[in-house]
């Protein structure tokens, strides 16, 4: 079985498979008598494809183990999949590209922090949503009458090693549970 480290997200270490959703580092424009800050273009959205609409959904998501282990991932061809935690709620993103198949030698992982927000790219492989914390997720994705979710299993099961030290920074909540399985 294969061991994958976990890192944070970065703009520069997410490229490949998405967008990071952050107005840090980023120019903007104020807003609301200056009370706001308004910073565009955070990432690319790509949801009407093939007669697809764009859907916001809410995803009740309950805490897991990140360490896994994982064999399934998904895609979605014909639009991208945003990801914004509620609450502060931390999340691990397991991706992959790849055409017909996810290029396992492309796996990674990344510690999403509850304040960050992540967007994939139409038929970027991934895992289902591995929340650290029970909360709730607003999901920006595209709605047709035919689904658009392709499955694969990896060749072998992947495991995820997420250090401490990430855990205690970017998932204060869920900290302690984790700190006792390690």
């Amino acid at each position: 079985m294969k061991t994958l480290q976990a890192r944070p997200v970065t703009a520069d270490n997410f490229a490949a498979y998405g967008w990071l959703a952050s107005a840090q580092s980023r120019t903007g424009r104020p807003i609301n008598e200056g009370s706001s800050l308004r910073v565009d273009d955070v990432g690319q959205l790509d949801l009407n494809a093939a007669g697809g609409a764009p859907c916001l959904a809410v995803f009740r998501a309950r805490a897991r183990d990140p360490r896994g282990p994982w064999q399934v991932l998904e895609r979605h061809r014909l639009g991208t999949q945003t990801f914004v935690p509620l609450g502060g709620v931390s999340f691990v993103v397991l991706a992959a590209t790849g055409d017909a198949a996810p290029d396992v030698l492309t796996l990674a992982a990344f510690v999403v922090a509850g304040h960050q927000a992540v967007t994939l790219r139409a038929g970027t492989w991934h895992h289902g949503l591995i929340a650290l914390q029970d909360g709730d997720f607003i999901v920006v994705e595209r709605l047709a009458t035919e689904p658009d979710c392709d499955l694969a299993t990896l060749p072998e099961a992947v495991t995820l090693a997420v250090t401490l030290a990430v855990t205690l920074e970017l998932a204060p909540v869920f900290r302690d549970k984790l700190a006792n399985r390690l």
